[in-house]
């Protein structure tokens, strides 16, 4: 969605050490990036090897689980922003930047950020790139905002040799000012080897599904916030290709809750409201066996259950993206270049679902 904002500034290489505790009965321990830059992409390739990226081409790198980071700039790419990184090792990743025209763009590099290769550049003016996932290294998809009342979807089976997209009609059309966010990149997400969900916002909220890697489409729509272009689904994950849960709200508004937060136990045919409470704004949910952590401007929030009761922590923070290192730990960035590791063993409680109807 074309509603964006920017920021910036970014240094050369650094290797950082890191910080003491923040607040230990927060479970939350900043640790220093080297950066200012706004951070939005996160991609945990194992729990020693991270990717993180952000404004004016900065990606950054850490070899110990998020306790140190390199930092630097894709060379050519000082004036993108990298709004989603997906990362296979400490060698292989890819970056997505997003914005009009010819600022959405796919790179790689196979030698840790030593070259990066433009594999994809978007020439349609009104196209703009929001989010990308991948199955396997050679296989990967990305999602566009609307071009001609249709998302625009993006397949590679290659590793990103070429990138082509899928026709326009296999796709159920979007409506009158809807489109999907390149708040955290992850406006979608893959399962299993041939499912994908992606999810919108605006004037509706909507999850596009596929069960055979993008050949067919079907869209449900959820209870989700909508209405405006500040509203809809920000983020969505699924644990296995039955259970999925998304998250959203209004960024203008990121203390207005009450429909922000959704769960599917069918594969994303239907989505029924959460029930934790308080909720705000969450740009950013990750989800494993054991635990949801969900983070925005307002707060960071984890959860051994989606459904109803309470938060297991529920705090005040501002970040953009999260995911999980381990089941114990999560990792977080935001702004100004801010990175923080999360201890999450207080999520792990075993989801009752007897009550749920599915």
């Amino acid at each position: 969605m074309k509603v964006r904002r920017l920021y910036k500034l970014v240094g050369p290489l650094i290797l950082l050490i890191l910080s003491p505790p923040l607040s230990s009965a927060q479970h939350l321990q900043d640790v220093p990036s080297g950066t200012t830059e706004s951070l939005r992409g996160l991609s945990v390739a194992s729990s020693h090897v991270v990717w993180a990226s952000g404004t004016n081409g900065a990606y950054l790198r850490s070899l110990d689980g998020g306790r140190t980071w390199a930092h630097s700039q894709v060379p050519g790419a000082e004036h993108l922003d990298f709004r989603d990184v997906e990362a296979f090792s400490a060698d292989n990743a890819f970056l997505l930047s997003a914005g009009p025209g010819d600022q959405s763009r796919i790179y790689k590099t196979t030698n840790g950020g030593k070259a990066w290769t433009l594999q994809f550049t978007n020439h349609d003016p009104a196209g703009f790139f929001d989010c990308m996932a991948f199955w396997d290294r050679k296989r990967g998809i990305v999602v566009g905002d609307p071009v001609n009342g249709r998302f625009v979807v993006l397949r590679t089976d290659d590793g990103g040799k070429r990138w082509r997209k899928i026709t326009n009609d296999l796709i159920p059309a979007a409506l009158n000012g809807e489109g999907a966010f390149a708040a955290s990149g992850s406006c979608i997400a893959v399962g299993g080897k041939k499912n994908v969900w992606f999810a919108t916002g605006g004037t509706a909220a909507r999850v596009f599904r596929s069960t055979n890697a993008g050949k067919s489409w079907s869209v449900a729509n959820t209870p989700m916030v909508q209405g405006q272009d500040s509203t809809g689904i920000f983020s969505i994950a699924f644990r296995d290709r039955q259970h999925g849960v998304i998250a959203g709200g209004d960024y203008k508004n990121p203390d207005r809750g009450g429909a922000n937060l959704a769960f599917s136990y069918d594969g994303g045919l239907t989505w029924k409201l959460s029930q934790l409470s308080p909720q705000s704004y969450f740009s950013s949910i990750a989800d494993n066996q054991w635990c949801s952590i969900a983070v925005g401007t307002k707060a960071l929030a984890l959860a051994g259950n989606w459904t109803t009761g309470k938060w297991a922590t529920y705090t005040a923070a501002d970040f953009n993206a999260a995911r999980f290192l381990s089941p114990e730990r999560a990792i977080t960035v935001g702004t100004k270049g801010r990175i923080a590791i999360v201890d999450t063993p207080r999520c792990h409680i075993t989801e009752d679902t007897s009550s749920i109807s599915k």
